[in-house]
């Protein structure tokens, strides 16, 4: 592959002449068989680049644990990339935002309790060097200089957002060439924060959707020569809970990067193919309000969810075509679908009788945070002792994010930090009874100050007004759901329960898994872990790859919070449901 070389003029790539035409693709949030299939349809649409982030909380997910292995190798990702003659800009933070859990800051990190992220506080700089130490040797072979298809290798992401400390840029450049990175740098910023972003000696660019002409004319002022740069083009948005699915006019956007390209400067569509944040893997964002964003990461982008050409891919396609060569192959057609119009669920496994499988419990004088217990993602429940029978009122100091309460067993009450909820009055029919909150984190805060965000129940609790005397903790990140007592039963149990059952396929495709009558909670299927169903919405069903599932029985595994459907039935349909697009 070909080195990329900077100058006053623009990019030269082995000395002559380079636009880079390219557009995000993020491989974590994408099942790893499907990934050839959406590099080949980013070259048919006439992008000679994919960018990616590299989520530091996946492949460091403790301190002494590095992965790069199936859906995190990422070698084997930039080795597809170059078969399919694309280059990539890479993107390793180690802050990504990304709607992604934390920003892609590990929650370990949290544990201590003073830390201060982004900065130049020694532990958050030794974990940093940790991560970039097991991080880059196995990808040096994958650099433009070594004969590789990496370009350019991002620092930090949207620092002029967060702080102004050059100091902190120039320790993480210095890092990046200490780990052997031989590649041009550059670092990323919305026009009004590149003076606080830029790094002197290191290519600067912008990110926006709109108002191209005046973005790059800021970034022109603030760098009177060399390439300009959009490094994320916005050409959709993601998603809420409880808000509706944004959309963006295919024409419009289509035009905006038509002034871009005219203009001469190179670009990344973000995104070219958003993907899914499976699991417990979404982010948030808090700007006094705590909003967690959905499953999907579709973002209206010019391949969908499930990898198939939208109309932003014809018209970017058309686009490309008047400032670039684009292959002459057709468009590619819609991939394959399969629907089974009723799939029964008819096993349950209530989950408080599924503790003793699911978790270790821990016991402390005040409840744990979630990083206290070493746990990253999921659920944690608190449980304590209530000393006496009749009213009481509970109040907590901070709810992160989703606290359901149960006496007995009993649901009394939801608290949740989206509606600055603290505050709950039930009466307690006995002495003795067991109070119960099932903390569910819905999602670290990936932007702005609110980056420290410690999960479970960070502050006080108090019942009327006095701290109980003891605790017991249960992580339940949910990894693993074996050992869980599955049995028939004539009605859902009352409570959050596991449902689960079987459809038999004679072949696989695609689908998406629509959950009508359900309320909230999280699906596997065959053991991969999908994401969060919520009827708020917008969202309404999950994706699921035709590579999770196999010909004959597939097994499917609902998470129930609150009431399950009627029948306990779900549906397999060829068609998603992202939502309204209005409010």
């Amino acid at each position: 592959m070909p080195v990329l070389q900077i100058d006053d003029e623009g990019f030269r790539l082995d000395g002559e002449p380079f636009r880079i035409i390219s557009g995000g693709l993020h491989y974590f949030r994408v099942h790893p068989a499907q990934w050839a299939d959406r590099l080949h349809k980013a070259r048919l649409m006439g992008l000679n680049t994919v960018e990616t982030y590299v989520p530091w909380n996946l492949h460091q997910p403790n301190r002494d644990e590095f992965r790069m292995d199936a859906g995190l190798d990422l070698p084997a990702f930039l080795d597809l990339a170059a078969a399919e003659g694309l280059h990539v800009l890479l993107r390793p933070g180690p802050y990504i935002c990304a709607e992604w859990e934390g920003g892609g800051l590990p929650s370990w990190l949290l544990t201590e309790p003073d830390i201060l992220l982004r900065s130049q506080d020694p532990r958050y700089l030794a974990a940093v060097d940790d991560y970039f130490g097991h991080l880059l040797p196995p990808l040096l072979r994958h650099l433009g200089t070594r004969g590789g298809p990496v370009l350019a290798v991002q620092v930090e992401n949207e620092y002029g957002a967060y702080g102004d400390d050059t100091a902190h840029l120039a320790h993480l450049a210095a890092a990046l060439r200490r780990h052997g990175v031989d590649v041009p740098l550059f670092t990323c910023d919305q026009p009004a924060d590149l003076a606080r972003g830029a790094l002197p000696g290191v290519l600067a660019t912008a990110n926006f959707g709109s108002r191209s002409a005046q973005g790059l004319a800021t970034l022109r002022a603030h760098r009177p020569t060399g390439p300009l740069m959009c490094t994320e083009f916005w050409i959709g948005w993601f998603d809420r809970w409880g808000g509706h699915h944004v959309v963006r006019d295919p024409d419009r956007a289509a035009e905006e990067l038509d002034s871009v390209l005219a203009a001469g400067a190179s670009v990344n569509l973000y995104m070219f193919h958003g993907g899914t944040s499976f699991g417990f893997t979404n982010g948030a964002n808090d700007k006094h309000t705590y909003r967690p964003t959905v499953t999907s990461y579709d973002y209206d982008a010019p391949l969908d969810e499930a990898g198939d050409p939208t109309a932003k891919f014809e018209a970017f396609r058309s686009v490309i075509a008047k400032h670039a060569p684009v292959p002459a192959e057709p468009v590619p057609d819609r991939g394959a679908k399969i629907g089974v119009p009723s799939v029964s669920l008819p096993l349950a496994a209530p989950l408080f009788d599924g503790l003793p499988a699911l978790s270790t419990p821990v016991r402390s004088d005040r409840p744990l945070t979630m990083e206290e217990l070493g746990q990253d993602f999921g659920f944690v429940l608190y449980e304590t002792v209530l000393p006496a029978a009749g009213p009481v009122l509970l109040e907590l100091e901070a709810v992160r994010d989703r606290a359901q309460v149960f006496v007995d067993g009993q649901p009394v009450g939801v608290l949740e930090r989206e509606n600055h909820e603290r505050a709950i009055a039930f009466t307690v029919p006995r002495a003795g009874s067991v109070l119960r909150l099932l903390v569910e984190n819905q999602g670290r805060v990936n932007y702005g100050q609110g980056l420290h965000d410690r999960k479970g129940l960070p502050g006080r609790v108090l019942l009327d007004g006095v701290e109980p005397a003891g605790w017991t903790n249960r992580a339940l990140p949910l990894h693993s759901l074996d050992g869980l007592d599955f049995a028939e039963r004539s009605a859902a149990p009352v409570g959050p329960a596991f449902h689960r059952g079987s459809v038999h396929l004679d072949a696989v495709a695609d689908t998406f898994v629509h959950l009508p009558g359900w309320t909230k909670g999280n699906v596997w299927v065959n053991g991969f872990h999908l994401g969060r169903h919520w009827s708020r919405g917008p969202q309404r069903a999950l994706y699921l790859p035709g590579a999770v599932l196999r010909p004959g029985s597939n097994e499917i595994t609902v998470l129930e919070l609150h009431a399950a459907h009627a029948a306990r039935t779900v549906e397999l349909r060829g068609t998603p449901d992202l939502g309204p697009t209005e409010e």
